[in-house]
């Protein structure tokens, strides 16, 4: 993912103005799985608040070092992260847990660094988009790309359903979810002529934040 220009930009600098609104406003010190080059945290950095990143990219990291307030260049599947428990106010999977072998492991060896109260926000691919089901069916086909829901470095392929059951599974509860809607106008169109029963095909990305199970009552 390191290799051409366009490609460390569109993998690693990409602002992520959709996550960004999805970060609570009062979190302090946010904690970002797989920040590549810093882009989305110097905007977090922007409303005040402190990030530490984590990034097994030598390139994005040194990127990144330039942005956030701390960097950790480490293999999120095979690294201690040197963090203390509850140090967080917000823990950022974006666009990262397709790219593990276990991300259910993750999400739940990095619970003990959330704060009582804090939140998750997560970034995912949809597999149910339409045009990944389009090929499989009608062409028989399933074929990787440079980007996109079948990009060629993705490990782990999710649906919504199996997005809440790896939440739920890792001691989470969605509190919000948003779905990225990226088909086509025709699609669209038929989408609201059947007042949403296609939602989920066209969704290209699943954007959701959680918290832990049983702290409903904490702010």
């Amino acid at each position: 993912m390191a290799g051409g220009g366009g490609a460390f930009e569109r993998y690693h600098c990409d602002p992520r103005a959709d996550v960004l609104g999805l970060v609570p406003g009062g979190a302090g010190e946010i904690l970002d799985l797989g920040c590549g080059g810093g882009a989305l945290g110097q905007g977090l950095k922007a409303r005040g608040a402190r990030v530490t990143g984590v990034e097994k990219n030598p390139r994005a990291a040194a990127a990144a070092r330039s942005r956030l307030d701390r960097v950790v260049e480490a293999d999120l599947e095979g690294a201690e992260l040197p963090f203390e428990e509850a140090e967080f106010d917000c823990i950022l999977y974006c666009d990262i847990l397709e790219h593990l072998r276990d991300p259910a492991a993750l999400l739940a060896s990095t619970r003990r660094f959330l704060r009582p109260g804090g939140r998750i926000v997560v970034s995912v691919p949809n597999v149910r988009f339409y045009p990944v089901i389009k090929e499989l069916l009608f062409r028989g086909r399933w074929e990787y790309a440079d980007a996109g829901v079948l990009d060629r470095t993705h490990l782990r392929f999710f649906t919504l359903r199996s997005i809440e059951d790896m939440l739920a599974g890792a001691g989470y509860r969605i509190e919000r979810l948003e779905r990225k809607n990226c088909a086509a106008p025709k699609m669209r169109i038929l989408n609201r002529l059947l007042c949403g029963m296609l939602d989920d095909l066209c969704t290209d990305r699943y954007l959701v934040v959680a918290r832990r199970a049983g702290e409903e009552g904490a702010p």
